[in-house]
């Protein structure tokens, strides 16, 4: 495995390892997923901070390797961009001992489903519709999916079309909820 800047290990994904210890846990990953807004990416650094994990971002990593998602969609459409995800979810897939945030419908892909479901514990992150359009609105430019004249109306279809697949995960609700306590509520089911 390459080294990182700070002469650490990094995984395949690219991300640092930790040299100490890890927890002690029956999962070999904690993944996060859920809609886009509530709240993986921040939950899951303070989760990976309070376990003494690392974190890997599925989005920030995409990013760092193919440039802006909204430039992603634009140019290679949706179907490529599903298909980047498929490429990290198989890569990340032999990793150990991470918190790893998932956009909002990569762990809703059957592909990604079966190789990331085996051995990890998965949190599907929920809130309700006016949480959601708070949160997603201060980055309305970042979100193609939310592309239109009518974002609220995109969301509730995106989420009634996605309600089913996020079904099949343990939901932790972010709704009203300060990360923290989210943190711990997910610490405490482990």
């Amino acid at each position: 495995m390459p080294d990182a800047p700070d002469g650490s290990a990094k995984s395949a994904s690219g991300s640092p390892k930790h040299t100490e210890p890890r927890p002690v846990t029956a999962y070999r990953n904690i993944i996060l997923t859920g809609f886009m807004g509530t709240g993986k990416s921040t939950v899951g650094r303070i989760l990976a901070h309070r376990l003494g994990m690392d974190h890997i971002d599925t989005d920030k990593m995409i990013e760092r390797r193919h440039g802006p998602i909204p430039r992603i969609f634009k140019e290679q459409g949706e179907d490529g961009f599903r298909e980047i995800e498929r490429v990290i979810a198989k890569e990340i897939s032999t990793d150990k001992g991470y918190v790893i945030s998932t956009g909002g419908r990569f762990m809703l892909d059957p592909e990604n489903v079966a190789v990331l479901r085996d051995a990890n514990r998965i949190f599907c992150l929920v809130a309700g519709l006016e949480v959601v359009m708070e949160r997603v609105m201060r980055r309305r430019s970042s979100r193609p999916m939310l592309a239109g004249d009518d974002p609220q109306a995109r969301v509730k279809e995106l989420l009634l079309e996605r309600a089913d697949g996020y079904a099949q995960f343990e939901a932790v609700s972010t709704d009203e909820r300060p990360p923290s306590k989210v943190v711990e509520d997910i610490v405490s089911r482990l």
